[in-house]
């Protein structure tokens, strides 16, 4: 199977659609889409777990409109400037939506930030090490990424040694921007 695909993926603009073309890439169990629009009830499931409340946060996603604004507001913009940003991760054995994972422009870090959640029946499968170390490889081979950052809450043991198993090093302790919790930084050259 090739590692990249393109394909056309729908974003909702206030009074229109656009179709643009955005990198989707493959691992061997793993599809991995740029989020749009068409993901906005997996997006609503996934920010809504139990697991995403205590280690990233609410959202205020409290319905299928609310999860179309997130993903209008908070994920396309970034995409269309810079090209990447969340994904969609779709297991290839039977096309399910089974996470998130993504490279951000974060306020607060010097680096770009990787970041991945998954839904609780999908975890411990080795599913968030398979999607991260292609966004490690796509970040610099097709985006001309050097540095990456990686921010995790210190009681989040499974991050953390996801992270680094990933080759990720602790740096400091830190705070970003409008974020009450102390995080772990970490950083990866690549």
């Amino acid at each position: 199977m090739p590692a990249i695909l393109n394909l056309g993926v729908r974003f909702k603009k206030p009074g229109n659609l656009l179709m643009m073309n955005f990198r989707t890439f493959e691992t061997e169990r793993l599809i991995l889409k740029p989020t749009s629009i068409e993901d906005a009830g997996f997006i609503f499931e996934l920010l809504n777990t139990p697991k995403w409340f205590e280690y990233i946060g609410d959202r205020k996603i409290k319905n299928l409109k609310d999860a179309e604004n997130y993903i209008l507001q908070k994920m396309i913009p970034q995409l269309e400037k810079l090209g990447f940003s969340n994904n969609t991760i779709i297991r290839k054995s039977d096309f399910k939506k089974i996470g998130s994972c993504g490279i951000y422009d974060r306020s607060g870090l010097a680096n770009f930030d990787i970041g991945y959640a998954l839904l609780p029946e999908f975890e411990n499968m080795g599913y968030a090490y398979e999607a991260t170390s292609k966004l490690k490889e796509v970040a610099k081979i097709h985006f001309g990424i050097t540095d990456l950052n990686a921010i995790t809450l210190e009681k989040n043991q499974s991050s953390r040694k996801l992270l680094e198993k990933l080759n990720f090093e602790f740096q400091e302790k830190i705070r970003l921007p409008e974020d009450p919790e102390e995080l772990m930084l970490y950083a990866l050259k690549l």
